[in-house]
């Protein structure tokens, strides 16, 4: 029997999601191979460099140094605080202007159609378009319209889209969820107000939700406020630190795994 083809789905979270890196980090490092990725909100961003094969280190370094300045482009309210432009052209440039369905390790990008309340799945067109959708928080980015659609945060209908790396062929998923468990949040302005609303909204769905992963990941960062990207090498490190006491057991599992196991 041959190893089975490893997923992972990458939560939303703002800044919270730089976890995400410390934990492909750590998988990386002990030669775990990914085969499919989804993501949403900010797990689609990190979820995009990790496919085009960035080097993890170089990640790091521009996410901890990188200036508000160089991805935040404010304007006057209408639909949203930041039209998105900046994050868009960044993603661009990381991602080589390529489409989802060019990456070297296949992604799904998720959305929400607020319109009609549905989640929408990119595999295919430009990547930078897709995220840019996929980090669109309600209220804060303006929405991306899209045909007869206008589109937000994909966490807003699946914030932790195991099923979707699951519809992509995943016979094992690795799920990462980075959304705070604690209610000691510290609120400071308006954008504070705007994500911890949608993250007491998630959690609230969330626990009405079956997480059929095969391995979950729970980095502790619901001390960190969502809207503080000052504090993502914090990020990172308990992105590291969630897995590290259980990677051993993770590599167990995917050395014993059998094809009987796999979902249907």
């Amino acid at each position: 029997m041959g190893r089975p083809k490893v997923g992972i789905a990458l939560s939303a979270g703002a800044a919270r999601g730089f976890a995400h890196l410390g934990v492909l980090q750590v998988l990386k490092e002990a030669n775990v191979t990914i085969d499919y990725i989804a993501g949403s909100s900010m797990g689609s961003f990190v979820g995009a460099l990790y496919s085009n094969g960035l080097d993890l280190e170089m990640v790091k370094h521009l996410a901890i140094h990188l200036k508000r300045k160089h991805w935040v482009d404010v304007t006057l309210p209408g639909l949203g605080f930041i039209t998105g432009d900046k994050m868009q052209a960044l993603t661009r440039l990381l991602t080589h202007h390529k489409n989802l369905e060019d990456l070297p390790i296949p992604l799904a990008v998720v959305t929400t159609d607020l319109l009609k309340g549905e989640k929408l799945v990119f595999r295919t067109g430009p990547v930078a378009d897709a995220v840019r959708a996929s980090i669109s928080v309600p209220g804060i980015f303006e929405p991306v319209p899209y045909g007869d659609k206008l589109l937000v945060d994909g966490g807003v209908a699946d914030r932790l889209p195991i099923s979707v790396v699951r519809d992509m062929g995943a016979d094992f998923v690795i799920a990462v969820d980075v959304l705070s468990k604690s209610h000691d949040v510290q609120v400071k302005n308006i954008f504070d107000v705007i994500t911890q609303a949608i993250t007491i909204m998630e959690r609230q769905i969330l626990e009405q939700q079956d997480l059929a992963a095969d391995f979950l990941v729970l980095p502790e960062v619901g001390d960190i406020a969502p809207t503080a990207f000052h504090r993502v090498e914090e990020c990172i490190r308990r992105g590291k630190r969630a897995i590290h006491p259980y990677l051993t057991d993770l590599l167990d599992k995917l050395a014993n795994w059998q094809g009987e196991n796999k979902h249907e």
